[in-house]
């Protein structure tokens, strides 16, 4: 596992800070992750197409943040997310 040991798993792991820079196998789970993950942006930006997933691919980018405030959340941004939360927060 790529970063700090993780005990909420519930189960033994490896963990190793920087682990991409020091296992092969971390560094290519990373590449997989990041393109599943980019090809799920893909098409959850043909459903919602307001916030610009196609090119921002749901980072925190000044443009997408821009636009969870002008078209606000979906079920798929995270609620641990600043910016969300900060909108869903009472005045």
């Amino acid at each position: 596992m790529d970063g700090l040991p993780f005990p909420e798993l519930g189960m033994p792991h490896d963990a190793l800070v920087d682990g991409d820079a020091l296992c092969y196998s971390v560094a290519a789970a990373g590449v997989v992750a990041k393109t599943v993950r980019d090809r799920l942006m893909h098409r959850l930006a043909a459903r919602h197409p307001g916030y610009g997933w196609e090119t921002n691919m749901g980072y925190g980018t000044a443009d997408h943040l821009a636009r969870i405030q002008e078209v606000g959340p979906t079920a798929h941004h995270r609620r641990s997310f600043a910016p969300v939360t900060q909108l869903t927060l009472p005045f």
